[in-house]
């Protein structure tokens, strides 16, 4: 095995870990807290990775805070759930060691630090199965003033671009309706107001909006728990090894860019550096063919993790195509300056009413209204018979006025600038459209055609749209007698392309349920510990519901510092 007992070491820690993102930072505060002495270790510079970017939600079935809400849900009906989505045996004991320990984390959080949830209250699962649930699972992260963290507030990683307004302010689910209306009542107005206002006082210290929500609300609490614990945060710094004494791993090698540094740890190494998005060798070793050619996660999550992992004996074990990632559809924006973005399409245009996606046969072939990961798993099952990277979002012009197209917010009515940087394509036939992109117009009119009947009737025949809870969540109740079905008859219309994407990856190391990375004998390896996105999915790629990422990788974090912690999780 490669590494060698260290003659003498620079820096002594209890528990090294590698990586600031929200499973690393989770493990060092609980560390702190139970009284070991952490060190994070972050190769870029700033915290949050991929949460930072994110909805910041969490799945946490039976949480106290929902229940006292008055949300009924337990613990047994989200295992029955998950068995059956899995559908493999839990055989490792990891969905009933997340699913235990769940809401004691959430709990311990709201108690000792500042990293405070709020329930989400109707959120679905993502499929409806025996054991699912449509209220209380879900927490998202209180609303946080992220000044108080000073200038490290620019530590924070922001948000994409395509999720603030105004070059910089932030917008919650609950914000974006009073913005968007910010006309239509005194009220509205008011409190568009104090956001403007607030956001136009913090431009004055920061670059950009302190008051943060989301997964920037996550990340800076998180961040700011770690910082009022004295928990060390060292940036710029890579390990390029670990150090063994036997079958043990007892410290690592880190490169800070100016110097090389022997870091002892003395109650283990934890990696959490995020998974392996913008790996190309490991895109192409675990996910499906075409290899998606966008990512949603952080750019710093190279890999670096889980190789660092195999070459130490732990095993990274190949799934199915679905079970390698989380995956988004995503449109490609252009952002200031040429740069190019890419958009996740999560939940805010698929689901209404108006809207269809085809393949390259101009064919429907998913639920549009279904989850973002399972919509890419349809684009996936339809590439084997028909061109379906990119799929095409299609509509009427009226329908982006209404309700928004990705990156063009609701109320557009010009989308002269959007068809200017090939964003969307507008034609005022649907013969002229598919002719613009590539399709055949014939077999586009036929698809209308049968998806307008469907329509009028109010019940997909075809893929159900409409049929399931989180359908109909995120549709519009307004329209009757189905929320995601409209007609689309009445030009100009519109087409987007959508690409495959993820927002995280699934595939990871190997380990039992308290993070220790497992050998190909499947025993433990002293002192080597895995959480977040480079350990192994408890979901094996599968998707419950909101927050399937997070809510693990807090749980696990937590558990992993207990066990380094000497105690029970």
């Amino acid at each position: 095995m490669p590494g060698a007992a260290a003659p003498q070491w620079d820096r002594e820690v209890d528990l090294l870990i590698l990586g600031a993102g929200a499973a690393g930072m989770a493990t060092g505060l609980v560390a702190s807290l139970e009284g070991l002495k952490p060190l994070i270790l972050e190769k870029s510079q700033h915290v949050g990775g991929t949460a930072a970017t994110s909805a910041g939600t969490i799945w946490i079935p039976g949480n106290q805070q929902s229940l006292d809400a008055g949300y009924h849900d337990n613990v047994r009906e989200a295992e029955a759930y998950l068995d059956k989505l899995v559908g493999s045996p839990d055989t490792a004991g990891l969905r009933r060691a997340f699913l235990e320990t769940g809401p004691r984390v959430v709990d311990y959080l709201r108690q000792k630090t500042d990293v405070h949830f709020v329930p989400s209250g109707k959120h679905p699962d993502y499929r409806d199965l025996a054991g699912a649930a449509v209220l209380g699972r879900t927490l998202a992260p209180a609303v946080f003033d992220a000044g108080v963290l000073g200038q490290d507030f620019e530590r924070v990683r922001p948000p994409i671009p395509e999720f603030m307004v105004l070059g910089g302010m932030m917008a919650g689910k609950d914000d974006i309706p009073r913005l968007i209306g910010r006309f239509r009542s005194v009220g509205n107005f008011v409190y568009a107001g104090r956001l403007f206002w607030r956001y136009l006082m913090d431009r004055l210290r920061f670059s950009r909006g302190a008051r943060v929500v989301m997964g920037n609300a996550l990340v800076s609490r998180l961040f700011y728990s770690i910082k009022k614990q004295g928990v060390p945060v060292m940036f710029g710094a890579r390990v390029t090894a670990l150090v063994h004494a036997g079958e043990a791993v007892v410290g690592a090698v880190v490169d800070t860019g100016a110097e090389s540094l022997r870091v002892r740890a003395l109650r283990g190494v934890v990696i959490a550096t995020g998974g392996f998005g913008h790996s190309d060798k490991l895109r192409k070793e675990f996910m499906p063919y075409p290899t998606p050619p966008y990512s949603v996660a952080a750019a710093d999550n190279t890999g670096d993790g889980i190789e660092l992992g195999r070459r130490y004996g732990g095993q990274a074990p190949a799934g199915g195509a679905g079970e390698a990632a989380f995956w988004t559809p995503v449109s490609v924006t252009r952002r200031p300056g040429g740069v190019m973005g890419v958009y996740p399409h999560l939940s805010l245009d698929r689901a209404k009413p108006g809207l269809i996606a085809v393949n390259g046969a101009g064919q429907r072939f998913v639920n549009e209204a279904d989850s973002y990961h399972d919509f890419v798993i349809g684009m996936y099952r339809s590439h084997r018979s028909a061109p379906t990277i990119p799929a095409y979002l299609i509509c009427e012009k009226g329908f982006v006025a209404k309700y928004g197209l990705g990156n063009i917010h609701p109320g557009t009515r010009n989308l002269a600038r959007f068809e200017r940087e090939a964003y969307v394509t507008v034609a005022d036939t649907l013969a002229e459209l598919a002719g613009r992109i590539g399709l055949d117009a014939a077999a586009l009119q036929a698809t209308l055609v049968r998806y307008n009947g469907f329509a009028r009737e109010g019940r997909d025949l075809d893929f159900g749209k409409g049929e399931t809870e989180l359908n109909r969540f995120n549709g519009d109740a307004r329209v009757k007698p189905n929320p995601c079905l409209a007609e689309i008859k009445t030009g100009p219309f519109v087409a987007l392309a959508v690409y495959p994407a993820e927002i995280g990856t699934s595939a990871g190391l190997a380990t039992d349920p308290d993070g220790r990375v497992l050998n190909a004998q499947g025993q433990p390896i002293a002192g080597l510990y895995a959480c977040g996105a480079d350990m192994a999915s408890v979901m094996a790629g599968t998707y419950p519901g909101p927050g399937t990422t997070l809510g693990p990788a807090l749980t696990f974090g937590y558990r992993v510092a207990m066990h380094a912690a000497g105690k029970t999780a």
